[in-house]
């Protein structure tokens, strides 16, 4: 009886200390991140609403004309279901079947997907029009922060 107990405390102080490793790891990612831009964009506030019709893949185009180049991070990654959440208001897996509607139906495309904050920083900095976003640890000039509204 006395090894059934123990191993019962033992099973929820394992699933409280992961949960909380989960929310410490929540925290970092939702901690200080900006929307960035390649320096070449001139715009420096976005609506909450246009924000989400470039990640949504509905707007293509800067008003400048040039063209928006998308990067977001893996769907499981947890600064891109942060910033999905609290930027876009919606969760990863909705933003991943709008894409995929896109792409399957051939109406459009979904977002170029980088695997690590090195090289979103790298290819934002490095591709005309892009978007993307970042903790702010991360950021060195190369790029611009977007404010949204």
């Amino acid at each position: 009886m006395a090894i059934k107990k123990n191993t019962g405390r033992f099973i929820v102080f394992v699933c409280l200390l992961l949960s909380m490793l989960y929310a410490i790891s929540m925290a970092r990612a939702t901690d200080q991140y900006e929307i960035i831009t390649h320096t070449g964009v001139n715009e420096k506030t976005l609506s909450k609403g246009s924000l989400r019709a470039i990640f949504g893949m509905r707007l293509h185009t800067w008003p400048d004309g040039t063209a928006i180049r998308v990067f977001v991070m893996p769907d499981d990654a947890p600064l891109h279901t942060a910033f999905s959440k609290e930027k876009l208001n919606v969760f990863p897996y909705q933003l991943r079947s709008a894409w995929d509607r896109l792409v399957f139906s051939g109406t459009g495309q979904a977002p170029y997907t980088v695997a690590s904050p090195e090289e979103m920083l790298a290819r934002v900095a490095s591709t005309p029009g892009a978007i993307g976003y970042l903790n702010k640890s991360m950021m060195d000039g190369r790029v611009n922060v977007l404010h949204i509204k």
